[in-house]
């Protein structure tokens, strides 16, 4: 990756409305990939992108997968989510997310609209997603811990 490289920066809805119209009308009908930066700024990328490539190969305060929809004139977050296997980020993060969102004035929900739960295993280091609050590895048995415990930059 070369400095630059990455998901667009918004710094507006301008920005947001901007990027989003390059779209093709194929590419609206799926969320896109998106992180919120170290500077708590909105990025935004196509929906096969890489979380990791979208921030430019930095550690991010938030990252997942986000829709939008065309409501009373302008963009509107439709559905949000934290789920980036690249990052595996807590559901806390919906508050650097929501920050940024505000930032750019996006409508938004008030709270993840999927929530992913992920845990990396104490015994065998593999990242899990955890389903139906079953703290359980998927790889190797083992327990997996109740607080979020996943270092993306470790």
């Amino acid at each position: 990756m070369r400095p630059g490289d990455g998901g667009r920066r918004m710094a507006s809805a301008n920005d947001v409305d901007g990027w989003i119209m390059e779209r093709s009308a194929a590419e609206l009908t799926e969320p896109f990939t998106f992180v919120v930066d170290m500077d708590g700024v909105l990025r935004l990328a196509p929906r096969r992108s890489e979380h990791v490539a979208c921030a430019g190969g930095d550690m991010v305060l938030g990252a997942g997968e986000i829709g939008f929809t065309r409501e009373a004139g302008r963009w509107i977050v439709r559905e949000v989510s934290n789920q980036s296997t690249g990052y595996c980020p807590d559901v806390s993060s919906w508050t650097e997310v929501a920050r940024a969102l505000d930032a750019v004035g996006l409508g938004r929900p008030s709270g993840f609209t999927h929530e992913v739960v992920f845990r990396q295993c104490p015994d065998c280091q593999e990242h899990n997603i955890v389903r139906e609050d079953d703290f359980v590895c998927v790889f190797c048995g083992g327990d997996l811990p109740t607080a979020w415990n996943v270092d993306p930059g470790a």
